[in-house]
């Protein structure tokens, strides 16, 4: 999974290996809650969301968005 963002547009992308979408950057936080309830809900899944919240926080960290 991977996290791009673009400052000009103000928006961030999540890239899968099928799939990929653009949201506006104020909906970071909305998209980052949606993938650890995924995670907490679904143990099953084994880490499937892992790198998704891990790609997410790092770009909320890097906007100061995240502590």
């Amino acid at each position: 999974m991977k996290v791009t963002h673009d400052p000009d547009a103000r928006t961030f992308t999540i890239t899968g290996k099928a799939w990929w979408d653009t949201y506006p950057i104020e909906d970071l936080g909305k998209w980052l809650a949606f993938y650890r309830m995924l995670r907490d809900e679904h143990p099953k899944a084994q880490g499937a969301y892992d790198a998704t919240i891990a790609g997410l926080e790092g770009l909320a960290k890097e906007l100061g968005l995240l502590a």
